[in-house]
Order: C-alpha cells, then structure tokens, then sequence
C-alpha cells in the first residue's frame, strides 16, 4: 500500500511539526515549500494524500488543488487543506474548491493521524 504523504507547506516550523508526525506513524513523507513545487512532486511522487497550507505565495492551495484535480495524473490524490482560514463559512468554501477535507490551524497532533487513516484506501 502506498503510505507516501506530500506536505505542501511554506512555513518551515508547520512542516518540520508535520513531517515528525507523520514519520512517527509510519508514512513516507515528501515536502514542498508552494504550490508549483507541490504539483511538480505530486505528479512525481505519486503521494495517496497531500497536506497542503491555503495561503502560500505564487501558486496557493486552492489553485494548486484545481490543477492537481484538472489533471489525469494526479486527480485522484486525496488532498486534505491545512490552513488558518477558520471562520464560519471558510470550511465550506475551501470544500467547494476540490479538498477531500479540511483541517484547522494551529493542527490538532493527536487527530491528525486519525483524520489521514480516515483516507487510506
């Protein structure tokens, strides 16, 4: 089963937090700084899931989500948004925008494994 886990995330601390977690239950773990970088590993690496930050300069996450969806190669990949956006309505919003789902900042470190097991197919 492929347990290989993209974290697009330009905040170096939310990555390292990220990475640790998931390297300690088991994943392989690939990290990209934006969203080209992010597309670029995705259609390379071949993840079952991306973490990907909303807010990032040059390409953000909700426009690397449509391309990763648009694309036939990687739109299958479950691509979970981590951002800030916290406000009522903001989950909604980023839904409609292709995510698989969503989690809230500063990330809960005991759910999110359960919330990527949640995904595994």
């Amino acid at each position: 089963m492929n347990r290989r886990i993209l974290i697009v995330e330009d905040d170096k601390k939310n990555r390292i937090l990220l990475h640790d977690i998931l390297k300690y239950h088991g994943y392989e773990v690939i990290e990209a700084v934006n969203g080209e970088e992010g597309i670029k590993k995705a259609k390379e690496y071949n993840p079952f899931l991306i973490l990907m930050d909303i807010q990032m300069e040059g390409i953000n996450g909700i426009d690397a989500v449509k391309i990763l969806k648009d694309s036939p190669e990687t739109k299958d990949i479950k691509v979970i948004a981590v951002t800030s956006f916290a406000m009522k309505g903001d989950m909604e919003n980023i839904m409609r925008s292709g995510f698989d789902d969503y989690i809230s900042k500063p990330v809960d470190t005991r759910q999110l494994p359960d919330i990527i097991k949640r995904h595994l197919t």
